[in-house]
């Protein structure tokens, strides 16, 4: 049986196997009716907020009146969830969020509401970008850590997978920890295993359904479990996580696609999760940063990360010139005056030191090259995406120099192609080598669900040089903020984290 634990708001799960007749824990269609109106007018009026743009309305409105449905709300009542989807009462989710917490259900945990929309978001097979934004939001205005949603997704996976193969020392260490962990087993899938017919989503679509349904019996009750065998289950799983299991590891570049010569996924950990982060490298040196997983080593760890490897010769040939320009600057800058002029103020200077210039060749063509099949590069990465590779789940990209401007071409290439919105969840671009004027990144408004994160540095002077060749008037992202008006827009001035480097180096 499963016991609450004042102390927390998850609840302990025992091993038992769940009986029919047993209590179950609570699902959004078991709060009055009252509150069930306030947790659809809640989602509606977030997302009208979250997504105002037009080409998005369709989306809100669809969701919501989906939402009312599932809550068993009144038909008469959906033309004020359109209504509120569309943008008005927008002064209202306050009020909507404190009702809520008032409900005697959601009293003690209001995490009710993050669960039952994690599962209506799941029900179709689709884990849209933008529902999962929506969820967070909702989370953190019910005063709800963020990080739960990331604890409920996960053991909705691990309540569906299949662990009889032996285990190491570590991982078994690893699974105990993890069924020590306070969670919401039978909860998390209740409400998918009873509604539209059985439909529950599974953890890859290469599962035997008799194995998932056997697996999931002690969580979920045999009536439930029976659901996961049915042909519109296997149909969600694979719409979910792809016919291959969507291991972005198995995408291989049959043949050279234009200027491209190498594009791999290499994983960055091992497991699955609802939502995947695609890490790119700007490029590659000698030294511990001459793989392209290296540079991530620090990155904050998550179930299922990868990273890009692509062309991997010329971004070599990129950080040898790099490293080659960089040891020739410590004998230039040994000059007193040259200390001021380049690692001071060298990118408000309008003309370089001789020195420098006289080594630019070394830079200038692999700069170049790299330039240029990065753009290709993210048209490329643009349409992986677009075709679903990865399954149906949000993607986190992150990218540095170069990295970050596969980034940049990749937005820009599935901003003009029709289904591009709900794929990405949120970028991270770190030193972008691209243009930094808000109308050139207007467009991935509507690519990009959650934030779009520009990290600067003004006195990023290798930057700066290196891009010496644009015009005067270029902005350049990775130097300034770019400012556009949007929600999603953030800018991170890096320029102490550099300092620091720059002392330590």
């Amino acid at each position: 049986m499963a016991t609450w634990d004042r102390s927390s708001p998850r609840l302990h799960q025992e091993a038992e196997p769940a009986v029919e007749g047993d209590p179950h824990l609570p699902t959004g269609r078991e709060l009055s009716e009252a509150n069930r109106f306030a947790y659809a007018a809640l989602c509606g009026i977030s997302l009208s907020q979250l997504f105002p743009e037009p080409e998005q309305s369709s989306f809100c409105i669809e969701f919501v009146t989906g939402l009312a449905k599932w809550l068993e709300l009144s038909e008469a009542i959906l033309p004020t969830m359109t209504a509120f989807a569309s943008g008005l009462g927008g002064e209202g989710a306050d009020m909507f969020a404190e009702i809520l917490t008032k409900d005697p259900i959601l009293k003690d945990d209001p995490l009710v509401i993050t669960q039952d929309l994690l599962s209506f978001s799941l029900k179709d097979g689709r884990y849209d970008a933008r529902a999962r934004v929506l969820i967070c939001h909702v989370t953190s205005l019910l005063r709800l850590p963020v990080g739960e949603l990331d604890l409920l997704e996960e053991t909705f996976l691990e309540s569906l997978k299949e662990t009889k193969e032996e285990e190491s020392e570590t991982a078994e260490a690893s699974r105990k920890k993890r069924e020590n962990r306070k969670k919401w087993k039978r909860y998390l899938l209740i409400g998918l295993a009873t509604v539209g017919g059985g439909t529950v989503i599974g953890v890859t679509g290469g599962l035997a359904a008799p194995l998932i349904a056997a697996g999931a019996a002690t969580i979920i009750g045999s009536a439930g479990a029976a659901a996961l065998g049915s042909v519109a289950g296997i149909a969600v799983m694979t719409s979910l996580f792809g016919a291959a299991g969507a291991s972005l590891t198995g995408y291989k570049m049959k043949k050279r696609v234009g200027a491209i010569e190498e594009f791999t996924f290499l994983p960055l950990t091992e497991g699955r999760q609802l939502h995947i982060t695609i890490a790119i490298t700007g490029w590659l040196a000698s030294g511990k940063y001459r793989t392209f997983s290296a540079p991530w080593a620090a990155l904050a760890r998550s179930c299922e990360q990868y990273c890009l490897a692509w062309e991997a010769k010329y971004l070599m040939e990129l950080g040898n010139a790099l490293e080659t320009i960089l040891s020739g600057l410590a004998n230039i800058v040994a000059q007193e005056a040259l200390k001021y002029t380049v690692l001071s103020g060298i990118t408000a200077a309008l003309t370089w030191p001789a020195s420098l210039l006289s080594v630019a060749n070394i830079i200038d063509n692999p700069w170049g090259v790299c330039l240029h099949r990065s753009a290709e590069v993210g048209k490329h990465l643009a349409h992986i995406l677009l075709s679903r590779q990865q399954g149906r789940r949000p993607v986190t990209l992150i990218g540095f120099s170069l990295g970050a401007r596969v980034i940049y071409f990749c937005l820009q290439e599935m901003a003009q192609e029709k289904d591009c919105q709900g794929i990405i969840e949120d970028v991270v671009l770190l030193g972008a080598p691209v243009e930094g004027e808000a109308k050139h990144w207007e467009p991935f408004r509507k690519v990009v669900s959650g934030r779009i994160i520009n990290g600067y540095s003004r006195g990023d002077w290798l930057l700066s040089f290196v891009y010496r060749t644009s015009s005067a008037q270029l902005q350049v992202a990775g130097l300034q903020p770019v400012l556009l008006q949007d929600r999603r827009m953030e800018n991170v001035d890096l320029s102490s984290v550099l300092r620091q480097v720059e002392v330590r180096g």
